[in-house]
């Protein structure tokens, strides 16, 4: 038995969102403020063993609370119209564990499919809510006495009234779901009413709680440490309550407790020397007297207080083998990295979560849900990638009837590293129609099982070679190479300097293989900028030749006749257009098509356009066939003086050639086998000073990619922009 999936509508960014979980480790990734946190709290408050989270106002999604603040009070139905957090659950039962969902099952004809619960948190009584929030408005009002005044007394909103009167006024109700009354996404048919089977109160949460168990080991924990100012908690204190749950049982260790027996008796001993005199001066005082008792100091020790008060952890340090001693050398534990800390603190954390779990009393939940927040914190890559693959195989061997299912949020690429696409599960942070900042779910097994083997394995094999952080970049940028990635940060900074506000992931994939993430970004609904190379090469004429090196095509200037690109990415991706002409021809809306519900797509390729050319007081309209050219025809004063010599671009006697003649030459010189990209990127990187500009396609496509973030220009750019051009 396990949980197969959950539902949630109107909770914080989640409005309406369906997860699904895997049978043992399911991965939650995601740019901050994108929702994973909310998912895992939304156990926590629902399903908690522990006292429950409470909820609070702000955990409606923003659109509620418009809807509470219009609600008529006086004419509106609040049982109905209220807004309300929906949370359903659904489990994928084998016939083993029927019996603990007979509470659930719709009706007796159950066959095999999933059996689901509802949980709402809605009004405890719509019409009660609806008299108290009026009682209090109006002891509001006679509050002011009708008089003008600044001071706004409590409550002067629903929102207001229920900020304060939320968990008086709201509660936990369940239901029964008839997976044949849903859809194919779990979602109920318009008309349907799941059974009503009680609220918390009247405990109903009994028939989830006796299903599921749920743990949390949340981020940020502080373990002993110098600097944790308090907030420390000791490694040994951990162990010791994971040893006072059960794990070593001591009731028929003789030997163990024959030996705390005589340490205690030992002890004893010592006591009465020690306090023996200070005990019997009490008696020159008048006590004990003759009725009340004397004082005798004892020793008593059990395993659990041993642990926790006299026993420390420790780490052993070999000895070294020229200091002629077996004996290892001890250090307490604080004196060890938080890393190994974190990771010891962790899996003991989930060993007694398991524990806990194993020994329940009553009758044990068929499944164990153990949510594990950012467990990167304090852990260094190869750690993390450990945890993650070791974390479930620590764990006693699985028994029958019983699954324990992992959930891990994290904004580490390492742990990434350790998973294919199928356990991922991307929240993509979107934007409704009517503006509203809400979270969508991305499950990455069905692109792995729609996407063909050879991409997949392509996209899988990249990920884990460059530790990528796609998924958790609110934009990504595909480069062409080497070049495009070292300048790419300093044309950001230095021209679309509101991009550093933002987390974007720059990925080297080439003009080659860009093409191969197509589907995964638009599955992702990321947006992304492709910025490729025109890549301009000659047909050959193949009649009247068999010889294979006749038939390539060779590169070419961008301005020869028929000359087609040999880039994959723009001929199979964006704009999915060959030759040269049309390419330089191709509109915004080709090189940014929209989707295909009619919104503003979210991909866009930027190559090399034709751009005014200016040397030797001459003017011509050019186009680089590379990003090395583009930059040398648009900065030719530089590239072409003493200054700029070590960029790998000054031809010699440029000054007695025409534009024609000079791009001629610098064609031939970028295309040559001597040319060093890479010296010139960090050519122009070493000259940061230096007044240069980069060619107009790549700030073209960063300025779309602002747009697209909704990033603002800062004030004072605006006004240098409106500087520059007034001046001009």
């Amino acid at each position: 038995m396990q949980i197969k999936c959950f539902r949630v509508e109107n909770f914080r960014r989640l409005k309406s969102a369906r997860v699904d979980l895997e049978q043992e480790r399911t991965i939650f990734v995601g740019a901050n403020n994108s929702g994973k946190t909310s998912a895992t709290q939304l156990f926590q408050m629902f399903l908690s063993q522990n006292p429950r989270a409470p909820f609070q106002i702000y955990d409606f999604t923003a659109d509620c609370w418009e809807v509470f603040d219009s609600f008529d009070i006086d004419d509106g139905d609040p049982d109905v119209e209220l807004p309300r957090i929906t949370f359903d659950l659904w489990f994928e039962v084998d016939e083993d564990n029927l019996h603990r969902v007979l509470d659930l099952l719709p009706s007796l004809d159950w066959e095999g499919e999933p059996v689901g619960v509802r949980m709402v948190y809605a009004p405890r009584d719509g019409a009660k809510l609806v008299a108290n929030y009026k009682e209090a408005r109006d002891n509001a009002e006679a509050t002011t006495g009708g008089v003008e005044t600044s001071y706004k007394p409590w409550p002067q909103t629903m929102v207001e009234y229920l900020t304060k009167r939320l968990q008086q006024e709201y509660e936990i109700k369940y239901y029964a779901l008839d997976a044949n009354e849903c859809d194919d996404q779990f979602v109920p048919n318009d008309g349907y009413e799941p059974f009503f089977l009680g609220t918390h109160t009247t405990g109903a949460s009994s028939i989830v709680d006796s299903i599921i168990r749920v743990d949390f080991l949340n981020a940020q924990r502080h373990l002993a440490d110098a600097n944790s100012q308090g907030r420390s908690e000791d490694l040994s204190k951990r162990l010791s309550r994971f040893y006072e749950r059960g794990l070593q049982k001591l009731d028929n260790d003789l030997e163990a407790l024959g030996a705390i027996a005589e340490s205690e008796e030992r002890l004893n001993k010592h006591f009465a020397d020690v306090f023996g005199p200070t005990l019997a001066r009490l008696r020159e005082v008048g006590y004990p007297g003759v009725a009340n008792p004397g004082l005798v100091v004892k020793a008593s020790f059990n395993a659990h207080g041993i642990l926790s008060a006299s026993a420390k952890v420790h780490y052993s340090l070999p000895a070294p083998s020229s200091a002629g001693v077996t004996i290892d050398q001890m250090l307490p534990d604080q004196y060890n990295g938080l890393g190994f800390k974190n990771l010891i603190y962790m899996v003991v954390e989930v060993l007694d979560f398991h524990q806990a779990w194993a020994d329940a009393e009553s009758d044990r939940p068929p499944i164990h849900l153990v949510m594990i927040e950012e467990p990167e914190a304090h852990l260094h890559a190869q750690l993390q990638q450990v945890f993650i693959r070791k974390i479930l195989e620590i764990l006693p061997a699985p028994e029958l009837d019983f699954q324990t299912q992992l959930v891990v949020t994290t904004h580490s690429p390492h742990i990434i590293y350790e998973s294919n696409f199928k356990p991922i599960r991307y929240f993509c942070r979107s934007v409704a129609p009517n503006g509203l900042h809400c979270s969508d779910v991305k499950n990455l097994s069905v692109f792995y099982d729609d996407e063909e083997a050879t991409t997949r394995e392509f996209l899988q094999q990249y990920i884990k070679l460059t530790h990528c952080d796609l998924f958790f970049a609110d934009a990504a940028v595909l480069v062409e190479g080497n070049v495009e990635r070292l300048l790419l940060p300093l044309v950001i900074e230095r021209f679309v300097p509101e991009l550093r506000s933002s987390h974007l992931t720059i990925l080297e994939v080439g003009g080659a293989f860009a093409y191969k993430f197509a589907k995964l970004l638009d599955f992702l609904s990321l947006p992304t900028l492709v910025i490729t190379d025109l890549d301009s090469v000659a047909v050959p004429d193949t009649t009247g030749t068999d010889d294979e090196d006749d038939k390539r095509a060779s590169a070419c200037a961008v301005d020869t006749p028929g000359a087609i690109t040999s880039n994959e990415t723009l001929k199979q991706w964006l704009p999915k257009i060959e030759e040269i002409g049309e390419l330089l021809a191709a509109s915004a809306d080709q090189k940014a098509p929209v989707s295909p519900d009619g919104s503003p797509g979210l991909v866009r390729v930027a190559y090399q356009t034709s751009e005014t050319v200016s040397w030797q007081k001459a003017q011509a309209i050019r186009a680089g066939r590379t990003l090395e050219e583009s930059f040398a025809l648009q900065n030719l004063d530089w590239t072409q003086s003493v200054e700029g010599k070590d960029l790998g671009l000054r031809i010699p006697k440029a000054s007695d050639l025409s534009i024609t003649e000079l791009h001629e030459r610098l064609f031939k010189r970028v295309k040559g086998s001597h040319f060093d990209k890479t010296a010139f990127a960090l050519g122009v990187i070493a000259a940061a000073e230096q007044s240069w500009k980069p060619p107009a396609y790549i700030t073209e496509g960063l300025e779309w990619l602002r747009e697209q973030l909704q990033l603002v220009v800062p004030e004072e750019l605006v006004n240098q922009a409106t500087g520059e051009s007034e001046a001009e």
